[in-house]
């Protein structure tokens, strides 16, 4: 049953908690922790804290709307692109309800 909810997004907090560059706010999301911080260029973004000795922080998916910050910790059907790839796709989503 976690895993259900697990794979969905979560709301974390609103954007003015992290208002200014290098701001961060620390959570615990299904038991792992989650740093979102503010970047350089403005940018919110999520990192899955690791708890391996010297282990890199993770990336998560996540995202802003109507000033709320929400993350998905799932990792299955996520691929990352790199930033000089041309691989980029538009997706379409209809509402469940429509």
């Amino acid at each position: 049953m976690a895993t259900a909810y697990r794979s969905g997004w979560h709301f974390i907090d609103l954007v003015t908690a992290i208002p200014h560059s290098g701001d961060s706010l620390m959570v615990t999301v299904f038991g792992e922790p989650v740093v979102v911080t503010r970047d350089e260029d403005g940018d919110v973004r999520a990192y899955r804290c690791l708890r391996r000795p010297r282990g890199a922080p993770q990336p998560v998916r996540c995202a802003i709307r109507y000033g709320m910050i929400f993350v998905n910790l799932d990792q299955r059907d996520h691929e990352q692109v790199e930033s000089g790839s041309s691989a980029h796709r538009t997706i379409s989503a209809t509402p469940r309800s429509a």
